[in-house]
Formats: C-alpha cells, structure tokens, sequence
C-alpha cells in the first residue's frame, strides 16, 4: 500500500508540474488578448478624446495624459488600432477612431519637430492599413509633405528640433530615422515623388554620420545649416557621447532595416545587421537592456523595456529581409526570446497598473520618466506581438 501510495502522490506531482510548464509556455495570441482586453477597459473609461496617454508616474496606478501636440500623441489610438486588429472587437474599432480624430490637426499645422511620423503614422497609418479609409489617406498624405518641410537639401537630412537650431545647428537624430516611413509610403501611394529622395538621402546622411565605427550609434549629429558640414556627433538623452543609449540603438536597427525594405539599398541592411549584432551581444542576461549599456552603476541602473519592444519589432524586420537562414533564425529567435520576457511577471503589469509593461526608462539625464510604464513601449509590444503572431502562422 505504501509503495502505491508513494507511485501515486509522484504521478500526481509531475501531472501538476507538467500543467504548469503548459501554464507558462509564451503564447503570442494569449498575450495579445490579455492586452486588448485591458486596453479596452481603459479607454472606455477616458472621456476626452484630445488627451492622450504618456506615462504611469511612480505610486500611481493611472495614466498620465497629455495633448495632441506631444511627440507621444500618436501611438495610444496606435495602441487601439493593434488591440483591434488582435481582437476584431469593434468597440475598440470606435474607440480607436475616437482617438485618432485629433491628432488630424498635426498634419496642417506646421511642422515643430520630425515627430509627425510618430503622431501621424502610428495613428492615421494604422487606420488606414486597417480599414482602407480614404478619409486617413489624405491626412497622411498631408503629414509627410508637412514633415520634408523639414529637409535641407544643403544636408541632406530632416531637421529634428527646430527650437534647437541656435544651439546646435541643423539637428538629426537616430530617432528620426522611424519618422521615414511616412515619407516613403507617402511617396507611393500618391504623394510627391520627391519624398523617397528625401527619405533615402536622411538615411544615407544618418548612417554616415550617427552609425559609429564601434557599431553603435550617437543620438545626435550636428551640421553647420548653411554649409552643410558635418560639425559633431554627441548624445541628448544617453549616458554620455560615445556611449551606447539602449533605445536609440533600436531606433536605428528598426529604422534601416525598414529603409532597406522600402528602397532595395544593400548598405541599409547591412548597417541594420551590425547594429543588431551589436546589440544583441551586449545585452544583459535577463534579456532586456539597461537604459544605456555602459552606465557604471550596472546591474544597478534603470532598465528600459521600450527599447526592448522597438528591438523585437526591428528584429522580426530584419529576420524576414536577410537571406541567409542562420541570420533569419537568430534574428528571429531573439525577437521571440525578448517577447517572452516582456511577457513575464517581471515586466507585463498584470493588474499591477493600467499599462501593459513596467520598466521604460525615457530621459535619465532629465530626470524624466525613470522606471515607469510609458505608452511607447506598450505601442512597441503590441506591435511585435502582431507580428510575430503573422510570422509563427506563415511559417507553420
């Protein structure tokens, strides 16, 4: 009896752990329902369609709101647009519409920095790939003649901050290379042609200037406005000029890869593959970066997820324009790997809060945004959920 007993209580504990290895098995549609559905409990509670969400401070569980004209108005009905296109539920649909409504001002308004493909794209793009409305077409058609009128030809490249040209000159930042992509589907779906020369030539200007010997990359380049000359490289928001800002780095691994899909330009691919690399071999073993690599104060700096939701959506990019399998499935496997761990109880809030992750770091040397969920890592997460989603299908 006892060595039934004993047979028995065993069976039952490998039948209880083998429920719970299935219970914690990453599963992007399980993950992308989880999320649509919180996301549609906070917005049905949001009133006013012209505040958009930006961040949770510390020691609070609700959103912080801003208006249309923040560089992060865009990606919250970016956020809705996803959770429907992952749910179908047309509430969300409405509540996506709702959103993006007013952040049409941005495209007629004249243009305050290179944002507008973040405010615009995000929002008006999604709509429109989703529900083919003739009405967003316009809007983002409107968007990217708004946004070269931030190009200098004496450059080569968009202006970044225009409030800052006194201080540094012409601006570009690696942040600017995600606002492209407004330029180049403009370009082909009935805007001036003159707009893929405007995007290929920032790409080309930012990866001879902002992309550094060491594989990775200054957050600014500074030109002489008038001359065009190159005057110097240094950072804005990283730990310091010659060191390697987490986000900034993604920024530009999913930035070239996307201007290698849309122009064929072998060095954007193969600038996008070194800044993968790189990245990939400096990451920390938890899998998610430090809000710059080279902070001395590591393992006990700030992490940052968003860069690591921007890093999954540029590697499942990258992974389906490389050609060589073995690169295809560690680009691939790496973006999976990052999903799964922003999906863990480390970093999905749960019911912790009303975001969908914890730990984004926006501005250290600010002071601002520090360990807080901000809207722009949920935009990025969703985003590589969705894509993974479509990739794990095609493949089967």
């Amino acid at each position: 009896m006892t060595r039934l007993f004993l047979i028995a209580i065993s069976l039952l504990m490998f039948a209880c752990t083998s429920t719970q290895k299935k219970e914690t098995v990453f599963n992007p549609s399980k993950m992308l329902d989880i999320s649509a559905k919180k996301i549609k409990k906070t917005s049905l509670e949001l009133t006013n369609s012209e505040e958009f969400l930006r961040n949770i401070p510390k020691d609070s569980v609700d959103w912080k709101v801003v208006g249309v004209k923040d560089w992060c108005s865009g990606f919250w009905p970016g956020v809705l647009w996803y959770a429907y296109e992952a749910s179908g539920d047309i509430e969300l649909k409405a509540e996506a519409e709702r959103f993006t409504t007013p952040v049409k001002e941005i495209a007629y308004t004249p243009a305050l920095d290179h944002d507008i493909g973040f405010q615009v794209f995000c929002s008006y793009g999604n709509g429109y790939r989703l529900t083919g409305n003739e009405e967003y077409k316009t809007i983002i058609l409107a968007a990217a003649d708004t946004l070269a009128t931030l190009y200098n030809p004496k450059v080569g490249s968009i202006l970044s901050w225009p409030i800052m040209v006194e201080e540094m000159g012409h601006n570009t930042i690696i942040d600017n290379m995600m606002n492209l992509e407004l330029l180049f589907w403009a370009s082909k779906n009935g805007g001036n042609k003159e707009l893929y020369n405007i995007a290929e030539s920032h790409a080309k200007v930012t990866m001879k200037y902002i992309v550094r010997s060491d594989n990775a990359v200054f957050h600014v380049a500074d030109f002489n406005q008038e001359t065009g000359e190159f005057v110097k490289g240094h950072t804005h928001q990283g730990l310091s000029d010659e060191s390697m800002w987490a986000r900034g780095q993604t920024w530009g691994i999913y930035g070239f890869a996307m201007s290698y899909r849309e122009t064929g330009n072998k060095d954007f691919l193969n600038t996008s593959i070194r800044l993968a690399d790189h990245f990939l071999e400096r990451l920390p073993e938890d899998g998610v970066p430090y809000w710059d690599f080279d902070d001395p104060k590591i393992p006990n700096a700030p992490k940052d997820a968003s860069a690591a939701g921007v890093a999954a959506c540029g590697l499942l990019e990258l992974s389906s324009l490389v050609e060589d399998k073995v690169l295809k499935e560690k680009y691939f496997n790496a973006a999976k790997k990052s999903l799964e761990i922003l999906s863990s109880k480390e970093y999905f809030s749960g019911d912790k809060n009303k975001a969908l992750l914890l730990h984004s770091t926006g501005h250290l040397p600010n002071n601002s945004e520090i360990d807080i969920p901000i809207i722009y890592a949920d935009y990025y997460y969703m985003e590589a959920l969705l894509r993974l989603k479509k990739m794990e299908a095609k493949n089967k």
